[in-house]
């Protein structure tokens, strides 16, 4: 069985930013991961790429053969991707052992994860490869800055989830830039009621009945919840990771290693 991270989140949360930290965490405690680039705009990496989709296909070339935008191409490029699974993805699969760990760096086109089926059926394809995948969601922390924005992340992440029906892990990156931490920790657990009233005093009273159905929505089914990741702090990571590798099980199989030792010898 195999394992997989699909890193998620809006352009500029971080994504690549956790893949590299995530990896250096990795070859710090002597663990194996292998990272996958499934951005086919992508130019810069911070990390080794062990597979990656512009060996397949690009944007820059989808653009200039088609004379596509940069959206729309990427929406190409992805669904030539799903038309690839079982020949490029297959392929690329087969330098895997069954145990290995991959973390996928996906695209940050929001409509990808929200409502597109493109990474749907990416997943659907892994799983029959058995691997367990989970989706980490990354949210920028600077921009729950305030109840309205915190509840529009929360219903991105809660589209996510619903349709990528997987394991989700969602995580409030570049903490380490927040001024006022505060500001931030009162949206990590939060209360309906404050949510309510903070809503109800920021939008009009049309909204009133909204605004309770989304604070109780939050509350209630506790369907969206977010994990503080400070990449500054070794800690912060193994934090995240361990939570991932719960979420997939990674671990649970291996074999216990009983220690040798001789009995001592009785004394005659």
């Amino acid at each position: 069985m195999g394992y997989a991270q699909l890193v998620i989140g809006p352009a500029g949360s971080g994504k690549s930013t956790y893949c590299s930290s995530l990896y250096d965490h990795c070859q710090t405690v002597g663990r194996s991961i292998h990272i996958v680039n499934l951005d086919p705009a992508a130019e810069h990496f911070n990390y080794p790429v062990d597979m990656d989709i512009r060996e397949l296909i690009s944007l820059d070339d989808v653009m200039e053969d088609f004379g596509m935008g940069p959206n729309g191409g990427l929406i190409y490029c992805m669904e030539h991707l799903e038309d690839s699974l079982d020949d490029w993805l297959d392929e690329q699969l087969e330098n895997y052992l069954d145990d290995d760990y991959l973390v996928f760096d996906c695209p940050g086109q929001i409509e990808l994860f929200t409502h597109v089926p493109v990474l749907r059926n990416f997943v659907e394809h892994l799983k029959r490869k058995n691997f367990n995948v989970c989706a980490v969601y990354l949210l920028d922390s600077q921009f729950v800055s305030d109840v309205t924005k915190y509840i529009s992340g929360c219903m991105a992440s809660l589209s996510a989830m619903i349709q990528l029906e997987l394991p989700h892990i969602n995580i409030l990156s570049k903490m380490d830039l927040v001024s006022n931490k505060k500001d931030v920790e009162e949206y990590l657990d939060p209360n309906a009621q404050v949510l309510l009233s903070q809503l109800n005093r920021q939008m009009a009273p049309r909204f009133g009945k909204l605004n309770k159905s989304l604070a109780e929505l939050v509350d209630d089914y506790s369907m969206v919840n977010f994990i503080p990741l400070d990449l500054r702090k070794e800690s912060s990571i193994q934090y995240v990771l361990s939570y991932i590798d719960s979420c997939i099980q990674y671990g649970e199989d291996a074999d216990v290693k009983v220690r040798d030792f001789d009995l001592p010898e009785d004394d005659d």
